[in-house]
């Protein structure tokens, strides 16, 4: 669905506030927008004072933030041996285990033991 322009926004909101006999369904139907835009807008009036698209503060808030990156790098550094979820409870979040493995990829972290000498070749036989 697309983003409404600023304009018709102006008109929606100045065809409900200059008609005191016309309902928000009037206005809707007329404009040819949902009764629930109309309710977003006016609810948005109210709370911001401003009706612009507000795209940048939609979808999820991310729960893992600089300062648990911060920690977590701190933490590898003294014991790179911590599995996630030691991790994750050391860190004190409530996030997935899933989430800390993308974080910890992302700062280009690793908590997997590696060996230090290479693997026997020992033959089945």
């Amino acid at each position: 669905m697309k983003t409404l322009s600023v304009d018709l926004r102006e008109r929606i909101l100045t065809s409900y506030d200059s008609s005191s006999k016309e309902t928000r369904q009037d206005v809707a139907e007329r404009y040819r927008v949902s009764l629930g835009m109309v309710k977003k807008l006016l609810q948005q009036r109210r709370r911001t004072g401003d009706i612009r698209p507000r795209h940048r503060f939609s979808g999820r808030k991310p729960m893992i933030l600089g300062e648990h990156r911060h920690r977590m790098k701190q933490l590898l550094g003294k014991r790179p041996d911590m599995t996630l979820s030691e991790l994750r409870s050391a860190v004190g979040l409530a996030c997935t285990l899933p989430a800390i493995h993308y974080a910890l990829a992302a700062m280009n972290l690793t908590y997997k033991k590696r060996r230090s000498v290479p693997a026997n070749r020992i033959v089945l036989t």
